[in-house]
């Protein structure tokens, strides 16, 4: 198993992922985000690249089966039904629905990978499930950090570091892992700050800005390790749950 993490998407253009087994780390809010609404029971989540395409597929957003739902620049984009806030989206609100969700770079980075012949979504909420899926599946991976407005932010380095060695723990050959530089670079991160999750969240730059714009309850829910063990999948335009992740 080759593991290689790319710090930024714009580091590689869609077609690089054709056929590849990819995961994709925004824990700052989007993929936090994702596990919790598909935890609480959200039908479907369909990634988007803009606001005007967003608004255009939402149909029936108003008509009680979708929820068009997002941020941008952390705000809830005005006419939407629900931020980007895990809190928000609770098993009453989101269950049986379908998301169509714009973020400022989560939903861009999903899109980005759609060419993966397996794509899953991962933050600290599922980390745990994720890595069991990719020891169980025993393929090449490549981790994609959704970073911020295509720079480098620590908070997704640190959970690839930490679902290396999740994965590292679960694999029984250590050998036959093979670890790119910036892979390596990801477990130095995530041994030296993923110690105090809640901490390097709240002190990162995006938590600050998050904290700032009144958003602390979210670094709470997003510095949580494996309360949502969901396994999100991309597919045919669709984030749904895979139905029979690895046992535990």
């Amino acid at each position: 198993m080759n593991i290689h993490v790319l710090l930024s998407p714009l580091n590689v253009d869609e077609l690089y992922f054709n056929q590849k087994t990819t995961v994709v780390i925004d824990v700052l809010r989007a993929t936090s985000v994702i596990c919790k609404a598909l935890h609480e029971g959200a039908k479907e989540i369909i990634p988007v690249n803009t606001v005007d395409f967003a608004m255009k597929i939402s149909g029936n957003a108003y008509g009680g089966q979708t929820l068009l739902c997002g941020e941008r620049n952390t705000k809830m984009v005005e006419g939407f039904n629900l931020g980007n806030s895990p809190d928000e989206y609770a098993k009453e609100i989101v269950a049986g629905k379908s998301i169509i969700l714009f973020t400022t770079n989560g939903s861009k980075s999903i899109l980005r990978a759609k060419f993966s012949e397996h794509l899953f979504i991962c933050s600290f909420n599922n980390l745990k499930t994720v890595a069991k899926q990719l020891v169980k599946l025993n393929k090449d991976v490549e981790i994609l950090c959704a970073g911020s407005s295509g720079m480098f932010c620590i908070e997704d380095t640190v959970c690839a570091g930490r679902l290396i060695s999740e994965i590292e723990k679960i694999k029984r050959n250590k050998s036959e892992i093979n670890i790119s530089d910036s892979g390596k670079a990801c477990k130095v991160l995530n041994d030296n700050y993923g110690h105090d999750v809640h901490s390097m969240l709240s002190e990162c730059e995006h938590g600050k800005l998050l904290i700032k714009n009144n958003f602390s309850a979210d670094i709470d829910f997003c510095s949580i390790l494996n309360n949502c063990p969901v396994l999100p999948s991309f597919a045919e335009g669709v984030i749904k749950l895979v139905k029979d992740p690895a046992a535990d």
